[in-house]
């Protein structure tokens, strides 16, 4: 049979077809706008979304046995904040994760309902790209179409909610709002309340791999197939790439190398840290996962090589760094601030520890740590919960350095596997498809068969111990830097 994964992006959506051995037969991919109506907001049209979708759809599956379509599922952008009114029309354009309008009412949450009634509630602090704060802006500035809401949804679940007229969201991807009691996966009546909703205006929740419905027939026959195609919840996007690279049961970790960085690391078990470092979120198989996001990572390099050292030539910038563990220079990655651990926007990169003999490589090498440390900052917190991770795949544009992943296995410890296929959220929502379909029985079982890992970069004894007694020192830093001029 065919599995259909459908990643909502924030630029383009993206569509796989793959067969339930794992093999990728196509991917497709379409763009849509991005609107920015006032500085800092962040905006797309919902129906744009289902267009290019549809078209994707029918590109995706024009040469395939269309009979032999079993399923389709999602990954999708988190946080997002789709409303419908009483005939099902998008009463106003989606707010979207990276949308920042709402700074007085994140405040307002964190301050007067108090950050441990939050985590209380919801097993997390707000963020200005979380839903629930998004709910309270319209509320405040659009009094009007607020009073019209009678669905909210993400933006994954008004394609699910278009193809298959179920009203529905999975957990993974219901974690991000804010309003959601992610230790018992259920809507928190306490969070509704302090937003002014209800219960009805808000999906049904499900587990990623549950089936929600199947094909309306006016889609079915629109897209040439069988109106017994499964539509299933799916995940947010980062809890389907981890389906994506099999970070799933306990104690898997994946790392992102992306222009920012993230750290998603699965437990069978429902954790929280006191400080609400990390994400606390539900996952795609069923279980749980904690998320670190740090946001300047590979972005850190390409800033140092490209507008310092004026070059794109990464891999020879990288040739003369040989000896590991023994820079004396630190890098603090904060180019835009901070997430996880440290939820500080105002603190700024800095190096530290120069003199007059140290060399351009230092410095890049500096970088280069610098993004590892901040990365095991996160690590270390899961580590503090109980967690046991002994080893990490890694993906993203900064995956491709050798060396990156030699520091990072020896920064924190851990064997670093790089797999076979980077397909992200596509990939997993497909393997959703499959396991939401029967073609495997759980999550974990379809993982072991798709997931394959091609290289492992293991610790080195020697470089560990280098790495520890450095890391030791960089921890200490930013509570320095913290009451400094620099912020």
């Amino acid at each position: 049979m065919l599995y259909i994964g459908i990643d909502l992006g924030t630029s383009a959506v993206k569509l796989l077809l793959m067969d339930g051995n794992g093999e990728i037969k196509k991917i497709v991919s379409k763009e849509y706008p991005l609107f920015f109506p006032h500085p800092g907001w962040s905006e797309q049209n919902p129906e744009d979304w289902f267009e290019q979708s549809m078209n994707g759809l029918k590109e995706l599956t024009a040469e395939c046995d269309k009979s032999q379509i079993a399923g389709i599922s999602f990954g999708g952008q988190m946080h997002g904040l789709v409303v419908l009114d009483e005939e099902d029309n998008v009463i106003r354009p989606a707010i979207l994760w990276n949308d920042g309008r709402t700074g007085e009412e994140t405040e307002y949450l964190n301050t007067v309902v108090g950050k441990e009634t939050l985590s209380k509630y919801t097993a997390n602090i707000a963020f200005a790209g979380f839903t629930a704060p998004k709910i309270l802006w319209m509320k405040r500035h659009e009094p009007e179409r607020f009073q019209k809401i009678k669905k909210i949804m993400l933006p994954k679940d008004y394609l699910a909610y278009r193809l298959c007229g179920t009203f529905c969201t999975d957990v993974s991807d219901a974690s991000g709002m804010l309003l959601m009691d992610v230790k018992n996966k259920c809507w928190s009546k306490e969070m509704l309340e302090i937003c002014s909703i209800t219960e009805e205006q808000l999906p049904k929740l499900y587990e990623s791999y549950e089936v929600v419905g199947s094909l309306k027939k006016n889609i079915a026959e629109e897209l040439g197939m069988t109106e017994e195609v499964k539509v299933i919840a799916g995940a947010g996007d980062n809890a389907a790439a981890a389906v994506g690279t099999g970070t799933v049961g306990e104690g898997m970790c994946n790392i992102s190398l992306g222009t920012s960085g993230t750290i998603f690391i699965s437990s069978k078990k429902f954790k929280v840290d006191e400080n609400n470092a990390l994400h606390s979120f539900a996952h795609a198989d069923g279980n749980y996962h904690l998320m670190g996001c740090m946001l300047s990572a590979a972005s850190c390099n390409k800033w140092w090589s490209e507008e310092i050292l004026k070059t794109t030539d990464f891999v020879n910038e990288q040739a003369g760094i040989t000896k590991l563990g023994e820079n004396n220079v630190f890098y603090l990655p904060y180019l835009m601030g901070e997430r996880s651990p440290h939820n500080d926007p105002k603190v700024r990169a800095a190096f530290i520890g120069m003199s007059m003999d140290t060399t351009r490589e230092e410095m890049t090498q500096a970088v280069l740590e610098g993004v590892a440390f901040g990365l095991r900052d996160s690590l270390e917190v899961a580590r503090s919960l109980g967690i046991n991770i002994a080893r990490t795949k890694i993906c993203g544009g900064g995956a491709k350095s050798p060396l990156w992943k030699k520091i990072i296995a020896n920064v924190m410890n851990i064997k670093v596997e790089v797999i076979e296929s980077e397909e992200g959220p596509a990939l997993g929502a497909a393997m959703l498809a499959a396991v939401g379909c029967g073609e495997y029985p759980d999550v974990e079982t379809a993982t072991k068969q798709f997931v394959k890992t091609v290289d492992t970069v293991e610790p080195e004894k020697e470089l560990v111990e280098k790495y520890e007694e450095r890391y030791q020192k960089f921890k200490n830093i930013y509570p320095a830097v913290k009451k400094s001029v620099l912020v």
